[in-house]
């Protein structure tokens, strides 16, 4: 079965950490492809400055074009809104019953893991990959440690990369370049559409 890595995120805009993460994950572990799945609505994040599916899709290509294990996932597109992850997987199982999927996932992410639907199953049937994050004062609480010691669980060392898409979203409202965060492709989209500008 062909191993295939999913990382979850809105990618509003997908910018060069994204790729960085998924490049890293493609050469340090057993993964062949990695998809990003293009969220249309978090149930933990407000929908406020989300550019429409069709944009955020078309950012994603541009910036794995070169990438050819990198590759866009619009299933949630078709599915109702808020998207659970567990829903998610289910329907990627039946669509791809011959792919073994793994899902990837910041620390941050992790920490709060034991609050998303039906999470135990999804410890159960998935292999999750953990990215570190920089550290905060925040003490490990009890779910965490927990979790962390499931077998299913594999903290992946990874380049501790802090660039946010909520970031440059600001950068471009206050006019200030972002020419290094982003693919040249994602950037002249952003420009030729007027995206994130006041």
């Amino acid at each position: 079965m062909k191993k295939i890595g999913l990382y979850f995120g809105t990618f509003n805009p997908i910018h060069i950490g994204h790729i960085i993460v998924a490049h890293h994950f493609l050469n340090f572990s057993d993964l062949e492809e990695l998809w990003l799945v293009i969220t249309p609505e978090s149930p933990f994040k407000k929908k406020k400055n989300l550019l429409e599916n069709h944009h955020r899709l078309e950012m994603v290509y541009r910036a794995t074009e070169n990438y050819p294990k990198i590759k866009p996932c619009d299933i949630e597109f078709k599915m109702p809104v808020p998207n659970y992850t567990i829903n998610t997987l289910t329907a990627l199982k039946e669509k791809y019953p011959s792919k073994d999927f793994s899902l990837i996932m910041g620390e941050d992410n992790l920490r709060s893991f034991h609050k998303w639907k039906n999470y135990e199953a999804i410890l159960e049937y998935y292999s999750i990959l953990v990215y570190p994050r920089i550290q905060t004062n925040k003490t490990l609480n009890e779910p965490l440690i927990s979790i962390k010691q499931h077998p299913n669980i594999k903290l992946i060392t990874a380049p501790k990369v802090e660039i946010s898409s909520t970031f440059i979203r600001n950068c471009i409202s206050e006019g200030k370049s972002t020419t290094p965060l982003l693919d040249k492709k994602v950037w002249e989209y952003i420009d030729q559409m007027n995206f994130y500008r006041k």
